[in-house]
């Protein structure tokens, strides 16, 4: 049995590490943040012209009909350079959700456009204080006509095209949503990281396309999250991957007390560590990506496994690498800090640890248990 990527998914991997290390390097980071930009639109384009957005739309819609696993390569490589690109809200998420429900002419509309970036699309779910899916939505579609607010919206300041978490006749369901009309507010929200923008939407009486096939299908919704679950850990084994690499070369470079820091034995445990739970959480990424194209029935447990373990390795590498660097680790000079402030955010971009460790018990074969 090979436990390793196919030929054709190293190529993938490599040319997205080898354009995303051209144009999305630490010091072009720095100046996005340093001109208040949501995100960088020249790799977008870059990213588009060789398909990367397609990756997992059919052929048939403009795609190139690759697997969840060929996703997840790429979603790594933009975890690894903490890419300013809308790639995860618009094709993670809202491709994926038409693809899944949509009609027949909602995809000829919208799939052939999210697959070559010319439209950009996001996901709205969450209702602040009520969660990040809540089970009951505030946010109603009637008659055509979306009410409501919906906060926090990853991207939403770039996109042009919302799926939106709503009730329809008392059933949860998706519907779309064209956010350049001037029923849609957008309200830019404080953020930590400052390369993945969030904003609170506000719908009043907004023309809403319904995804008839998701109404009422509560384990299709989930099913979706658990997708979404997928591709965010490889991102997170991405950036956690990153933070090895950069508090290893910076501890060979450093010089304490006329030694190279990597020779003590403190630091030489701290890397271990880190390097152990981020091929842990891979290895787990690795069979959820199968599971969702040949599995459905192990993506329960495989997407709640990989959360886990994708965000906790993500952690705790971005800590000891800010550990690792000192003082300077703080600065913004640094590096640190990029890695630091997407792994928070992805820690809370789909609920919190306690929702993940339920479903986890809850679908393990033998220890199945009624959960609130």
């Amino acid at each position: 049995m090979n436990f390793d990527l196919a030929e054709e998914q190293k190529m993938l991997a490599e040319q997205a590490r080898g354009l995303l290390g051209k144009q999305s390097s630490p010091d072009r980071l720095r100046e996005l943040i340093d001109a208040g930009a949501e995100w960088d639109e020249p790799l977008w384009a870059s990213l588009s012209e060789l398909g990367f957005p397609g990756a997992r739309i059919p052929e048939e819609y403009g795609g190139l009909g690759l697997g969840d696993l060929d996703l997840g390569v790429i979603s790594e490589e933009v975890g690894r350079a903490v890419a300013a690109v809308p790639f995860y809200a618009s094709i993670v998420c809202a491709a994926d959700a038409i693809q899944r429900f949509g009609s027949d002419e909602q995809k000829e509309a919208w799939l052939p456009r999210l697959a070559c970036g010319e439209v950009v699309g996001t996901l709205a779910h969450a209702e602040g204080r009520q969660g990040w899916w809540p089970k009951s939505s505030s946010v109603s579609c009637r008659a055509g006509k979306l009410s409501g607010v919906k906060t926090p919206v990853g991207d939403a300041g770039i996109a042009s095209l919302a799926v939106v978490y709503c009730a329809y006749e008392g059933k949860p369901a998706l519907a779309l949503v064209e956010l350049d009309g001037e029923t849609v507010e957008r309200r830019k929200l404080d953020g930590f990281d400052q390369l993945r923008a969030h904003y609170a939407l506000t719908f009043k009486d907004t023309p809403a396309s319904l995804l008839e096939a998701s109404v009422g299908d509560e384990d299709g919704l989930r099913t979706l999250t658990d997708r979404m679950s997928v591709q965010a850990s490889f991102e997170a084994v991405g950036g956690a991957e990153a933070c090895v690499y950069m508090a290893r070369d910076y501890a060979m470079d450093r010089q304490i007390f006329g030694r190279s820091l990597a020779s003590y034995q403190a630091i030489k445990h701290k890397l271990a560590d880190i390097l152990v739970a981020t091929e842990f959480a891979r290895s787990n990424a690795f069979f959820a990506g199968w599971a969702s194209d040949n599995a459905p029935a192990e993506l329960a447990v495989a997407a709640a496994a990989v959360r886990l373990s994708a965000i906790n390795a993500y952690e705790q590498a971005a800590r000891e690498n800010l550990q690792v660097h000192g003082g300077i680790g703080y600065t913004f000079e640094a590096d640190c800090h990029f890695h630091y402030r997407r792994e928070r955010t992805l820690a809370i971009t789909l609920g919190p640890r306690q929702y993940w460790a339920d479903r986890l018990v809850t679908h393990v074969p033998g220890k199945q248990m009624e959960t609130a």
